[in-house]
């Protein structure tokens, strides 16, 4: 009984999540882990709390040990990438993104990638990239709108 309690309350939070309100997915991803302790539903959890409530080390913290418990999980890797966007941890997120990508396909992990993870090429090809023209060349075209 109780699990099909979580289960039930699991959708309404990803419902929720996918109409952006964030805080009922919150309150359906803490009901659904008090109930039921599954990984998954932790995950999810991680993402609300770093999202609405800004703890994001306490979202690293959940979201590692569902990767612990369940590495081979996609979803799990696609939480902790976006908890590392909202955390201004670009790098890390990619990085996660890529990680998460080594067990299946998951289309919100390509497509977060897609978003955050191509670099344009360097204005100046002939320099390298960490050159200061092709550093600053490219910051001052982007904020002009033109690249």
């Amino acid at each position: 009984m109780e699990m099909k309690e979580a289960e039930k309350l699991f959708r309404k939070g990803l419902d929720a999540l996918a109409q952006g309100d964030t805080v009922s997915a919150l309150a359906a991803f803490e009901k659904t882990t008090r109930i039921d302790d599954n990984p998954v539903y932790a995950s999810y959890l991680a993402f609300c709390v770093a999202k609405e409530r800004g703890q994001f080390q306490l979202a690293v913290t959940i979201c590692e040990k569902s990767i612990a418990r369940e590495p081979k999980n996609a979803v799990h890797y696609l939480n902790l990438g976006k908890i590392y966007l909202l955390g201004n941890k670009k790098a890390d997120a990619i990085r996660t993104f890529r990680d998460g990508l080594q067990y299946g396909e998951n289309q919100e992990i390509i497509d977060e990638l897609a978003r955050h993870g191509t670099r344009k090429p360097p204005v100046f090809p002939f320099l390298s990239r960490g050159n200061f023209l092709n550093k600053y060349t490219g910051i001052i075209l982007k904020k002009l709108g033109l690249r």
